[in-house]
């Protein structure tokens, strides 16, 4: 005959199993918009308004302060500069370039959070969608912290709308590959509106507003995912550090050559310091 204590113990574990059931069955993934599959931006990520020129193009409304760092910044890649963008020694494109769509999208929907799984540099999100306010203190990311909530917005008993704020950024971070700067106080405060489209449900809108001291005034743009029609399709491992010919010494890029020896990135480029290494004489 079970003693006291094993009955006792018996009845937690049940009592535990059954919270944990009521739990599952109180999640209705029919109450949220199907997401499921891989999804790729359409218009190509090197540009942050996909439907503007790259660069200049892209009329950001940049301050006279930061319109002179773009094109100073844009001057340096035309001889082989990296400018402002820091991506090439394999760091996260940060928050709001990673909206761009760099690899393979997934979206992952869970109770409390919402994850955007992107198949590039350190580009994974999660959106915190449990209803907390903003914590006092948030360690300064890349891609920041993001508080989100779903919205019914035709009112019908399901979410149709995901809203995210984002806040909480390091730098050095820039809007697209033509190295479009953002302010170096990194108070960048994006908002996000994402949807599936009401006609094709396979097109996802995410609707990017951007509020920073290096513009003259919010900058909204609009993205479209197109979701893969196969659905088991393949997803590919992308490894930065894998075939990275950019060497970074204190402030210069250079490269390795096809032989594995360090080579200039631009004309008259300085050699690096090699004051800890013993010099041959000749």
């Amino acid at each position: 005959m079970l003693d006291r204590n094993a009955i006792a113990f018996v009845a937690m574990v049940l009592a535990v199993s059954s919270a944990s059931v009521a739990d599952a069955w109180a999640w209705d993934d029919t109450l949220y918009p199907d997401l499921k599959g891989q999804w790729r931006v359409i218009g190509g990520p090197m540009r942050f308004d996909p439907g503007k020129p790259w660069g200049p193009g892209q009329e950001a409304p940049l301050t006279p302060e930061y319109q002179a760092i773009f094109e100073a910044n844009l001057k340096a890649q035309a001889v082989g500069g990296q400018g402002t963008t820091p991506t090439y020694t394999c760091l996260s494109p940060g928050m709001p370039r990673v909206t761009n769509g760099y690899g393979q999208i997934e979206f992952v929907v869970t109770p409390d959070t919402t994850h955007v799984l992107v198949q590039h540099i350190h580009d994974d999100r999660r959106i915190f969608t449990d209803g907390r306010t903003w914590p006092a203190n948030v360690e300064p990311s890349f891609l920041g912290y993001s508080i989100g909530k779903w919205v019914d917005s035709d009112r019908d008993g399901r979410y149709d709308q995901l809203e995210v704020e984002t806040r909480h950024f390091k730098g050095p971070r820039a809007f697209d590959s033509s190295g479009i700067p953002l302010h170096n106080d990194n108070q960048t405060v994006v908002k996000e509106r994402i949807f599936l489209d009401k006609s094709d449900r396979d097109l996802l809108h995410d609707q990017v507003t951007v509020t920073d001291n290096a513009l003259t005034r919010p900058w909204t743009v609009s993205k479209r995912y197109r979701r893969e029609p196969d659905r088991q399709p393949f997803w590919r491992e992308v490894n930065c550090a894998e075939n990275n010919n950019h060497v970074e010494i204190g402030k210069e890029n250079y490269m390795l050559s096809a032989d594995g020896l360090l080579m200039p990135t631009r004309k008259d480029q300085p050699a690096p310091d090699l004051r800890y290494f013993v010099q041959s004489k000749k």
